[in-house]
């Protein structure tokens, strides 16, 4: 019982899972505005405005270097994690997602033209993520654990 109670009150976890708790919140609410309809798959989605990867990362990372300092071990490898997550979300996902779209109208082009159907296959599209949403989610993420460290641990 005490190893559980340890996981949830730890201030690292708890910092990575309340800044990709509010990413994913934030980017329903966005998504809401700017498409006029709510969608709640959108709060377990990926891809989007902020990116809840970089924040969970990155908030990570901040609460390392806040506690342990900026010459520590546990900082240089939550901030070397991070800037390959964030470079990640925005180089190879994304790239998949750019071509899930394209493949997505392939296959319908194909389906209103051929006789023989395709299979009714949808690739995801929303999977990576622009700049801007990778530099939102990391200003999300140092700014959680700033807020959560000298709200709640100080």
């Amino acid at each position: 019982m005490k190893g559980i109670v340890d996981l949830v009150t730890n201030q690292f976890v708890l910092s990575a899972v309340t800044a990709w708790l509010a990413a994913q919140i934030l980017k329903v609410i966005i998504h809401a505005v700017i498409y006029k309809k709510f969608d709640i798959m959108r709060l377990f989605g990926d891809g989007g405005m902020p990116s809840g990867h970089s924040a969970t990362v990155s908030s990570l990372a901040t609460a390392s270097g806040i506690v342990f300092g900026l010459s520590s071990f546990q900082f240089a490898i939550s901030a070397i994690f991070a800037l390959i997550v964030c470079h990640d979300a925005m180089g190879v996902r994304r790239e998949t997602g750019k071509q899930a779209v394209i493949l997505n109208e392939i296959m319908e082009s194909f389906n209103v033209l051929a006789t023989k159907k395709l299979p009714e296959v949808k690739l995801k599209e929303f999977v990576g993520h622009t700049p801007v949403q990778v530099m939102s989610g990391i200003l999300l993420g140092i700014i959680n654990a700033f807020v959560l460290h000298y709200i709640l641990f100080w």
